[in-house]
Order: structure tokens, then sequence, then C-alpha cells
């Protein structure tokens, strides 16, 4: 490879990065819950994008990057099987109420989403929070569409149970 397509390559790659890096920090929140752990995720999801670039840019390369980061997040879970989830008062306040209250917000439904079993977090995430289709999520899960709705429909269910228990800090 010359240097001329090599500086190319890693130029298109950079553009990735600027254009993807929001979405896919805010995956990695959701399915682990730690700001610090998604950081890193999202870091090696990029390493790994970044050694098959050449396949990635072919097809989409954010749902290339999601793939990765997903497998990277199921691959701890089967590690860890334990999740660690923030206590909003330990953060800082750093743009006033508003912020902490939305903080707060997004803390109580990544806990909540940690109260479900794995494959029906995986769903609804995928689901409702990246917005990606039913057959979208079957596609990258590898399960059937119906799996998928069965999953989300009870994953759904068990989050309304828990918000009306109402014992999320």
């Amino acid at each position: 490879m010359s240097r001329d397509s090599e500086r190319a390559r890693d130029h298109e790659f950079v553009d990735f990065v600027a254009a993807s890096g929001r979405y896919l920090l805010r995956t990695a929140v959701l399915l682990c819950g730690d700001p610090v752990r998604a950081e890193e995720l999202v870091q090696a999801t990029y390493e790994r994008t970044y050694r098959s670039w050449r396949v990635a840019r072919d097809g989409d390369p954010q749902a290339y990057a999601r793939r990765i980061l997903v497998n990277l997040r199921i691959d701890g879970w089967r590690r860890t099987r334990r999740e660690v989830l923030l206590d909003p008062s330990a953060l800082p306040d750093r743009a006033g109420p508003d912020h902490m209250g939305a903080v707060v917000v997004r803390n109580a439904v990544v806990q909540a989403l940690a109260r479900l079993p794995l494959t029906q977090r995986r769903v609804v995430v995928m689901r409702h929070l990246l917005d990606l289709t039913e057959a979208d999520v079957a596609r990258e899960l590898e399960i059937s569409v119906g799996t998928v709705k069965s999953h989300n429909a009870r994953g759904i269910a068990r989050l309304r149970e828990i918000f009306a228990e109402g014992d999320l800090r």
C-alpha cells in the first residue's frame, strides 16, 4: 500500500470516528451502564474497525462498528456477569440542576435495563434506543424476527414493572 493510499485510508477513518463517536459512546453506555467502561469499549471497537477498515467501509461502517461493539460487550458480560452502575450523587454538576435531572433519569433507565435478562436488554436497547428495525436486530443478534418481538415485548413489560416498583435510585 502506498503512503498516499495509507493517508487517504487514515483520513477516511478519522472522518468516520468523528461522525460515529457520539452514537457509539451512547450505545456503549446504554449497554454497560458505566461511562468509563463505555469509553474503553468504544476505543476497542475503533481499534478492531480500523484493522478491518477495508471490509467495514465497503458496507455500512457504523453498522459494522456497532456489531463489533455489541459483540465486545457480550464477551464482557460472559466474563464478568456483574454490572456496576453509577450513583448520580457522585457525578459532578457540570451544567446545573437541569443537567443533573437528566443524568438521574438516564441512570434510572440504565439501572432498569441492567435488571433485564441479557437478551431482552440487548433487544430493547437496539430496538428503542438505537432505533433499529426488528429485522436489523434479528440480523445483528442472529435470532429470528419472532424472537426479537417476544424479547422486546417481555423486556418492555418488565421495564414497566420495574418503574412501577419505583425502587431505582
